[in-house]
């Protein structure tokens, strides 16, 4: 079956079609975010796992954004710092084979601007969806997380394996429950570009399919019933937890093949909060293992 897209000529929605939340709009549909989440977009999201909302930072925001990454990544690689609170930080080279962070936690506690542009008031209505005593976790779990995807030798970051969000809800000894993940790209990133990739609907699998549909982290290939997801500079993304993703790897090299995501740290539940004395969580152990396990393989087979 030939892999959909989710950003084609289908115009935004921000408003309540006169059919109410019954309507489940076209998987292609991209919405703008208002002053609260309409029926639609709700219906939209319990049906497929996701959803997109159109630029909603501004080029400028974007622009500083991504110089307030690149300002903090100066700043730990200054400092030789290997991770943040406990939380791993994944290195790599650069484009230019320059040290360069692909993964970078708590970056709000870092900087002034993003701490502030987390509470801007435009994000209310994701932050009442997701439930009316949702907080912002700087401190908690991984804080607001950069992703920084890039396709080029001694990589540790250009494609990320299948897998679900609510995994680590098991390491917490819970069971999975539902939780969004908000996402904002600071790149447009087409289908032929790589980039996130989702099974709409698998949100709602039962145990089994949620345990073993996919080999965690190890599996990257096509499902026949995955959507790629496209998008601009400044579209904010949502994600059912429970959705089984992925993130493809780019075709090109270098700058071209760049994807940068803040990932929101939007929590339903007071999680113990990180400081510099934090112990290191055990799935986080079992992705270093994991990533030194690629290395090693990658030399072998050169």
């Amino acid at each position: 079956m030939q892999t959909q897209t989710a950003n084609q000529a289908t115009p935004s929605r921000s408003t309540p079609s006169t059919s109410g939340a019954a309507e489940i709009l076209p998987i292609t549909t991209r919405f703008e975010l208002g002053d609260e989440i309409t029926p639609e977009q709700h219906a939209f999201l319990d049906h497929y796992g996701f959803i997109i909302f159109s630029q909603v930072a501004k080029a400028d925001e974007v622009q500083r954004i991504a110089q307030e990454l690149n300002e903090i990544e100066a700043k730990w690689l200054a400092e030789g710092r290997r991770e943040v609170y406990g939380i791993p930080i994944f290195r790599g080279k650069g484009a230019e084979g320059q040290p360069f962070l692909q993964r970078l936690p708590f970056t709000s506690c870092f900087s002034e601007y993003l701490h502030g542009f987390l509470r801007d008031p435009r994000f209310e209505p994701v932050r009442r969806m997701i439930g009316e005593h949702t907080h912002i976790g700087d401190h908690e779990m991984d804080g607001l997380v950069a992703n920084r995807n890039l396709n080029v030798p001694g990589s540790a970051y250009p494609r990320l394996g299948w897998h679900t969000d609510g995994l680590r809800d098991l390491f917490y000894l819970r069971m999975p429950k539902r939780m969004l993940n908000v996402g904002l790209h600071l790149d447009r990133v087409q289908r032929e570009d790589g980039g996130l990739r989702v099974i709409p609907g698998s949100h709602k699998q039962g145990p089994l399919g949620f345990l073993f549909r996919k080999v965690y982290f190890l599996s990257h290939g096509e499902d026949p019933h995955e959507v790629a997801i496209e998008t601009q500079p400044g579209d904010l993304t949502l994600h059912d937890g429970r959705t089984w993703h992925r993130v493809e790897q780019s075709p090109h090299s270098g700058l071209r093949s760049l994807r940068r995501t803040l990932y929101f740290p939007y929590l339903t539940e007071q999680f113990p909060t990180k400081n510099d004395d934090s112990k290191t969580p055990l799935y986080h152990y079992l992705g270093r293992a994991l990533r030194a396990g690629k290395r090693v393989t990658a030399r072998i087979k050169r």
